[in-house]
């Protein structure tokens, strides 16, 4: 949702310009939508089967990002508010793609795709994001089970940590993490910095 980016201090993307760049595809929609809501997932999936007919393949690359804290700063509305965009809207996202989803409709009757973005912040100690890791740790913790479930239906989920990738977090004029921890993200890669946006282009 823009109005989120927008709050953040590395600012949104201009959604006109991504337009222009996508212009060579054949047909490009947009939604913007606030996943906190409980019926916005299945909004958005309607939405897509209003104008396409049908959707083979769901990215969840949607995520609340800022407003977290360490341990003792956090407050259940805090929580609340990551785990309703990072985890439930994520899972509920999936359930309204898999009702819609038709195997039948296709050549190929287990094409559909379910790609779940989550991070790493199981994998290691990740200080000061306690909401924002465990919503994403959810989906790692149930990416085996829904899987499970949805191959029943012809569809493949599979989850991807990108590692860090920045989008303004980890930029120096940008950045609301403190400096000595941005540096120590960038010196972790062989490349001596994190991951960019554009990176699979090129």
């Amino acid at each position: 949702m823009a109005a989120h980016d927008e709050e953040q201090p590395w600012g949104a993307d201009d959604i006109d310009a991504i337009r222009r760049g996508l212009s060579a595809a054949p047909r490009v929609v947009d939604h913007s939508i606030d996943f906190a809501g409980p019926a916005a997932p299945a909004e958005v999936v309607d939405a897509a089967v209003a104008e396409f007919g049908q959707v083979d393949i769901l990215i969840a690359n949607h995520a609340r990002s800022g407003g977290d804290g360490a341990l003792f700063d956090i407050d259940a509305a805090m929580l609340d508010a990551h785990w309703a965009v990072d985890a439930r809207s994520v899972l509920l996202l999936t359930r309204a793609f898999a009702r819609q989803f038709r195997p039948d409709r296709g050549e190929v009757a287990d094409r559909g795709r379910v790609i779940w973005m989550t991070s790493g912040r199981h994998l290691a100690p990740m200080r000061g994001e306690i909401a924002y890791g465990s919503a994403k740790s959810v989906l790692a913790g149930m990416t085996a089970t829904v899987a499970d479930e949805l191959i029943d239906l012809g569809i493949v989920l599979n989850t991807v940590n990108p590692g860090p990738v920045d989008t303004g977090f980890l930029a120096p004029d940008t950045t609301d993490l403190p400096p000595e921890f941005v540096e120590q993200v960038h010196s972790a890669f062989p490349r001596g910095r994190a991951g960019r946006p554009d990176d699979p282009l090129g």
